[in-house]
């Protein structure tokens, strides 16, 4: 029997707003690609990124583009070749990975070794936002022991010394969305030191990171829009000491499995993060976070309405998924 592949829009509404450098939204919207064999199903979900040229249209586009593959049996090896890295070869290599666990009975996370079923931290985001109300914001998840908070602008100072008296004994992870300059660099990175900053995110524009190479670096930098496959990782070493893999940028969890593999052995310290989608987008990546160094899977958490049947979370605590949402 063929196989059949579909793809479907969904919206879900996030918990407020979720801003950080470059804007602000107040919904997330997400693909799923279902694909179908002998009355069996299995999902994948993504999140088109525009800072990565991708569309809700194009990426649809993308994944119809190889509906008539996948019904001839596309493996996940091909698909590789066939699609580039992004968002659309996301969801259809995560709905492959999930279809092929459900017809064999073996779960995805037996397949790839991911078996402790253990739940562990994920970093709980705060928003880019006046100072007063990002403290405001920390002082409210400050038992929560890993906070990433989003900054880029030209107050910086002023806002991570705010959420570090709010929070004082959460571990924090400064996320730049490529916001700082190579001339505000040092004065950022001092501050960071000063408030025990554990991992500083993508502080310069990709493609102008160059500054980095022989920087001195108080604390730890990780590449997130620097890098986005495992060919990317090489080039790098030289101004990044961790690297955030994420399945939209990497195209799926096959990629990202041999990225990570590669990432750990060149001596990068390893962030398995998200954009904001469902419990769906996140199944596949918890499972890839297993014995990573930092985890930022909190996407379900700033929605106001998750997927039934999504991720379990106690606190900070992220779960294995269950085999009826994915794997």
């Amino acid at each position: 029997m063929r196989r059949n592949l579909e793809a479907t829009i969904e919206t879900f509404p996030i918990a407020g707003a979720f801003t950080i450098s470059r804007g602000s939204k107040t919904e997330a919207e997400v693909i799923t690609c279902t694909i179908t064999e002998d009355g069996i199903s299995g999902r994948g979900e993504c999140v088109p990124y525009r800072r990565y040229g991708e569309s809700m249209d194009g990426v649809m586009a993308d994944i119809r583009s190889v509906a008539t593959a996948v019904g001839d049996g596309l493996t996940r090896e091909e698909l590789q070749a066939r699609m580039k890295p992004g968002a659309a070869r996301n969801a259809v290599d995560c709905a492959l990975w999930d279809l092929q666990a459900k017809r064999t009975g073996r779960r995805v996370a037996e397949t790839i070794g991911a078996t402790s079923q253990r739940p562990f931290v994920t970093a709980f985001t705060l928003s880019l936002g006046e100072p007063d109300a990002m403290a405001a914001e920390a002082r409210r998840n400050a038992g929560r022991p890993l906070l990433k908070i989003k900054l880029g602008t030209d107050n910086d100072e002023t806002r991570l010394k705010a959420v570090r008296a709010a929070a004082p004994d959460a571990r924090i992870i400064v996320d730049a969305n490529e916001g700082w300059t190579e001339e505000n660099l040092a004065h950022h990175m001092a501050i960071a030191a000063e408030t025990n900053v554990s991992l500083i995110e993508q502080p310069l524009p990709a493609g102008q990171d160059a500054a980095l190479a022989g920087f001195r670096r108080l604390v730890s930098v990780c590449a997130d829009e620097s890098v986005h496959a495992t060919r990317d990782l090489e080039s790098l070493r030289d101004r990044y000491d961790a690297v955030n893999i994420k399945l939209d940028k990497t195209g799926g969890l096959t990629e990202a499995l041999a990225m990570k593999a590669e990432a750990q052995r060149l001596g990068f310290a390893v962030m398995i993060g998200c954009m904001v989608g469902s419990s769906l987008a996140m199944a596949p990546a918890v499972l890839l976070a297993e014995d990573a160094d930092y985890a930022d899977l909190d996407g379900p958490l700033l929605l106001a309405r998750d997927r039934p049947g999504g991720l379990r979370y106690e606190g900070s605590l992220v779960y294995p998924p269950e085999a009826g949402l994915w794997g």
